[in-house]
């Protein structure tokens, strides 16, 4: 992975914040996003670019993807990471609310999917991992933008797999279920048959095996990092 480039969105705390740590230390070059100024610092520590904008806007995308081009000619890969959407009580989420997640969940990865594409396609591939959630596929009460519109990444993902496959681009989604940067409770520790959250560090980890060559045969996957939370097969 020595010299390779990999942009990650949402970087400046949490499993964000983990994503580049581990993928800098595996010898990537990173190029990081963040609306709090965090991937600032972030960056400025491990060498690497750091902007402050939104996932919801095309043209902080545009820069990033911009910066990273001017400073290192390449892109190898993408960590679409996001904030959380709004939640509440399924039918009292506005109109606007239900917008807002699309932007952040969905149109984040369409828009940095159309940016990247053509200088992947270009250099003969890349790899880009989406971090969704473990409600996905087993929608949750508690979480009704995330679990809704994440279904629907999963699907433009495995459309994307297919489209560009042969290109040798790669995609591919990371679920996570209750992390560590997550307030812990009883009642979800018992919904965890390891009996314990995930470390943001495990899911990056998990993260830099697929963008990996070691992981050049997995596209348009849907990869839980759950503790065995999910029950379905």
């Amino acid at each position: 992975m020595r010299d390779k480039v990999a942009i990650i969105t949402a970087a400046g705390k949490g499993v964000g914040a983990a994503l580049a740590t581990e993928l800098a230390a595996s010898g990537y070059k990173v190029s990081l996003l963040s609306n709090s100024g965090g991937a600032l610092k972030l960056a400025a520590e491990l060498g690497g670019i750091g902007l402050t904008g939104s996932v919801t806007e095309s043209s902080d995308l545009a820069k990033l993807v911009e910066a990273t081009l001017e400073k290192y000619g390449r892109i190898d890969a993408v960590v679409n990471n996001t904030g959380h959407p709004p939640k509440g009580d399924l039918l009292d989420i506005s109109d606007a609310d239900w917008h807002l997640g699309l932007d952040l969940l969905i149109l984040n990865v369409v828009r940095m999917a159309r940016l990247v594409t053509p200088f992947f396609v270009k250099q003969g591939g890349g790899a880009i991992v989406n971090i969704s959630t473990f409600s996905a596929f087993e929608p949750s009460l508690n979480f009704p933008v995330s679990s809704s519109l994440r279904s629907g990444l999963a699907s433009f993902v495995k459309l994307y797999a297919n489209r560009y496959a042969a290109a040798g681009i790669r995609i591919n989604n990371v679920l996570p279920g209750y992390m560590d940067n997550y307030p812990e409770s009883a009642e979800n520790l018992a919904k965890i048959p390891m009996n314990r959250y995930a470390k943001v560090a495990e899911v990056a980890k998990t993260v830099r095996f697929l963008l990996s060559d070691d992981a050049g045969y997995i596209t348009g996957q849907n990869i839980r990092v759950d503790g065995g939370l999910t029950h379905s097969i």
